[in-house]
């Protein structure tokens, strides 16, 4: 038995809501944002302050806006990035709080320095999957597929090469590093 609110998200989804103006929203923001950020159309002068052409930037954002909802391949890709990016954002989230755990107030952040980087680098490997995973090729197989493909039958043995790379790197990373000014002074 569908409950009320199960019918209020199909009675949204019937009318389109989430693939025609959730898509159209999200990109006319982020449009509008950059042109408002960048001044790429240009400032004005108004009692001697600069104010970004708000006209100009909307309508470029609408009219972006529009042809990307014009595209049902572009709202499948938005609409399967943005699912899989929040499931990244939660995961990444949830982490934290784990390893915050760990931590009393006040005590150092696990996330500083070196460790932030390789948090944010698993983070974009992560949202370059999933691009690669969104975007189809004309035989309706995706570019992660593809490039499984490409890796060859020997998929183990390229996964456990990688990673053996990694460590070597890492390895060499950490043996290159030089000690921190505290640790000389001791």
């Amino acid at each position: 038995m569908a409950t009320p609110f199960r019918q209020v998200i199909e009675f949204f989804d019937s009318i389109g809501l989430f693939d025609v103006v959730l898509p159209f929203l999200l990109v006319f923001t982020i449009v509008f944002a950059i042109l408002e950020k960048t001044k790429v159309l240009g400032t004005e002068d108004i009692d001697g302050k600069k104010y970004t052409k708000k006209n100009l930037n909307a309508i470029t954002a609408f009219v972006i806006g529009f042809l990307v909802v014009a595209s049902s391949q572009l709202v499948e890709i938005i609409t399967k990035v943005s699912a899989n990016a929040v499931v990244v954002l939660f995961l990444s989230v949830l982490f934290l709080l784990l390893v915050g755990s760990f931590y009393k107030e006040g005590e150092a952040v696990f996330l500083e320095g070196g460790w932030k980087i390789v948090f944010m680098v698993i983070v974009f490997i992560a949202i370059i999957g999933i691009f690669l995973d969104a975007i189809k090729s004309p035989d309706g197989r995706t570019w992660l597929e593809r490039l499984g493909d490409f890796t060859g039958s020997g998929g183990d043995e390229l996964a456990g090469s990688i990673i053996l790379l990694a460590l070597i790197v890492l390895f060499v990373v950490y043996a290159m590093k030089e000690p921190s000014k505290e640790a000389k002074q001791s």
